[in-house]
């Protein structure tokens, strides 16, 4: 058995390829506009995709439909929170341990940021940061 790929439904295309190509920093390594096509990957990990589905027919998603979580691993993981907060994205739970944090997608899916190897020591501003919403 080989794992493939995560599925996301997605309300609005647009702005999730910004969030998770522009700012996540995911790279689109294929795209198909057809119900089942917009494919994108972490940098240096082309086997772990992630599945963007716009349908067609809009629908509100509810009750777990679009999804949970996806994690990625981060070379730093300070920096990346810093990038992301300087694109405008909202850091729900700031990297207080130098380990995890969490962002969202445009359309709510979690996203957990891990920091590769052993946590980086605990640093301001991050340790003195708050949660914000839920993640």
């Amino acid at each position: 058995m080989k794992y493939l790929h995560t599925m996301v439904r997605v309300t609005d295309l647009d702005a999730s390829l910004d969030f998770y190509v522009n700012k996540l920093g995911l790279e689109l390594v294929r795209r198909r506009d057809y119900e089942k096509g917009r494919y994108l990957a972490a940098p240096g990990s082309p086997e772990s995709e992630v599945e963007l589905t716009w349908n067609w027919d809009p629908e509100v998603y509810t009750g777990g439909r679009n999804f949970g979580h996806l994690a990625f691993a981060v070379d730093d993981i300070y920096a990346t929170c810093q990038r992301l907060m300087d694109a405008g994205v909202t850091i729900n739970r700031p990297p207080r341990d130098g380990h995890m944090a969490f962002v969202r997608s445009p359309d709510q899916i979690s996203i957990e940021l891990l920091q590769a190897g052993d946590a980086l020591p605990p640093q301001e501003p991050w340790v003195s940061m708050s949660n914000t919403g839920t993640w």
